[in-house]
This record gives C-alpha cells, sequence and structure tokens, in this order.
C-alpha cells in the first residue's frame, strides 16, 4: 500500500522515498550477464523473492506463469526508464510497445483510492500475485505524481541497464555508477582509435 500523508511535505527531488525503493526492487531482478542472476526465472525463484519484500506481502505462492507475466511487466518499466536516460535503442518502437504493454496492465491490475483523515493511499484491491503487480503500479503512479518521474532511470551502460535514481542537481544522470560511465567512456574511446579518429564522442 503506497501512502501520501496529508500535510507531509514534498520530497526533495534528490530524496528516495519507499516508492522509488519499489519500483527499483523490481525492476532490479533481471540478470544483466555479468553477475546478476535472474530472479524471477520461474515460480519458485519469484516466490523467494516475494517473501523477502514485505511491501508485496511477503510470502505468495505463485506460478511459472506468473513469474513470466512478473518479467513482460518489469522490462516494460526497464524500458521506459532507459528512454528516461536517453538511451537510443529503447526510443522509438521499443517504447511503444513497453507503453502499451503497461496500458494493458493498468487495466487488469486496478487500484484503490483510500481516503482518510490522515492521508490518501493508493492500493491494490486484490489479492496473491495481482497484489503485487498493483503494488509496482501504485508506487509507479505515486512518484509519478510528485513530478520526478524522469529520475527513475535505467543505465545506459549495456549489459548493465540497472535501475537507479538520478540523483544529480540537474536530472542529467545516465549511468548507475561512475564506474558504468567510465565503462562507455572507455568503449568510446577505443572505437575511435580504431578508426582512427581523435574527435570527441557523447557518452
Amino acid at each position: 500500500m503506497i501512502t501520501a500523508a496529508a500535510g507531509s511535505p514534498k520530497p526533495s527531488s534528490r530524496t528516495v522515498t519507499p516508492t522509488v525503493e519499489t519500483v527499483l526492487a523490481f525492476v532490479n531482478t533481471r540478470a544483466d550477464g555479468s553477475g546478476r542472476r535472474e530472479l524471477f526465472g520461474d515460480g519458485d525463484s519469484f516466490a523467494a523473492w516475494l517473501a523477502e519484500r514485505d511491501e508485496f506481502g511477503g510470502e505468495t505462492v505463485v506460478t511459472d506463469a506468473d513469474a513470466a507475466v512478473a518479467r513482460e511487466l518489469r522490462d516494460a518499466l526497464v524500458t521506459v526508464l532507459l528512454a528516461h536516460s536517453g538511451d537510443e535503442e529503447s526510443l522509438g518502437e521499443p517504447l511503444l510497445r513497453a507503453e502499451r504493454h503497461l496500458r494493458r496492465v493498468g487495466s487488469l491490475y486496478p487500484l484503490a483510492t483510500v481516503v482518510t483523515a490522515g492521508g490518501v493511499e493508493l492500493a491494490s484491491p486484490q489479492a496473491g500475485v495481482p497484489r503485487v503487480f498493483g503494488t509496482v503500479l501504485a508506487a509507479v503512479t505515486t512518484f509519478a505524481q510528485s513530478g520526478d518521474w524522469g529520475r527513475i532511470k535505467a543505465c545506459r551502460n549495456p549489459p548493465c541497464h540497472f535501475g537507479f535514481f538520478d540523483r544529480t542537481r540537474n536530472g542529467g544522470g545516465l549511468y548507475c555508477s561512475t564506474g558504468c560511465g567510465s565503462q562507455v567512456s572507455m568503449r568510446k574511446h577505443r572505437q575511435r582509435q580504431r578508426h582512427g579518429s581523435g574527435a570527441p564522442s557523447e557518452a
């Protein structure tokens, strides 16, 4: 359940809120080819991941089909976060497909608004795995309404694409770490050397 308390101050544009943590926890479950393993590979691995996450209701019975749905939702979100980083391969048709998929997911897992004297909450009225997907959508919706949705990004360094919150003052961060930024710069430097050009290229 994602809460926006009445009268609470708006967080700084560089504050990692619980909603951001929820989104990043979900998107950072994919294998990246350099050590991170796939956490939604099948029903058992998805269930094990859920058992460690209180915000998703803890331990839940899931199937391999549920894990496949989770992967599709996650990958669509990663494409959107890559677009936030200006990743050219994620723009155009890949982004349109991701946005269409997210619209379908939003219709399958609708949210309920819960109003109390203490604040307003977005929550999934469903149970089990549908509640998990609804919780992700509630986190996305709540944070996006802050106006800083574009600060949740995916690293532009392939194959990393790790989700991160851009804390830079101008919101211009492209990489999850200085290490990834250095790797991209080094690859571009080597490409220029191979092509016999010393002209600088934007990372």
